[in-house]
C-alpha cells in the first residue's frame, strides 16, 4: 500500500497547469500561472494537509475495489 499514489491536476485549454503530487506531498507548477499558485498553495499547511488527507480518503479506502 505504500506505493499508491494520488495525483490532483489542474488543466485549462487542455494543458496541465498545476497539480499535487503525493509523493512529492506539495504542488508543482508547469506554467508560469501554475508555479506562482504552487508557491501560494504550499505555503498553506491545512492545505498541504487536506491534499494529503485525500490519499487515504480516496486511495486507500477504495483499493480493494479495483
Amino acid at each position: 500500500l505504500k506505493d499508491i499514489q494520488y495525483v490532483q491536476s489542474y488543466y485549462y485549454n487542455k494543458l496541465e497547469y498545476i497539480r499535487f503530487d503525493s509523493n512529492l506531498g506539495k504542488y508543482v507548477g508547469y506554467t508560469t500561472y501554475g508555479v506562482k499558485n504552487a508557491e501560494r498553495w504550499n505555503k498553506d499547511p491545512s492545505k498541504i494537509a487536506a491534499m494529503k488527507a485525500q490519499r487515504e480518503t480516496v486511495c486507500l479506502n477504495n483499493v480493494g475495489i479495483d
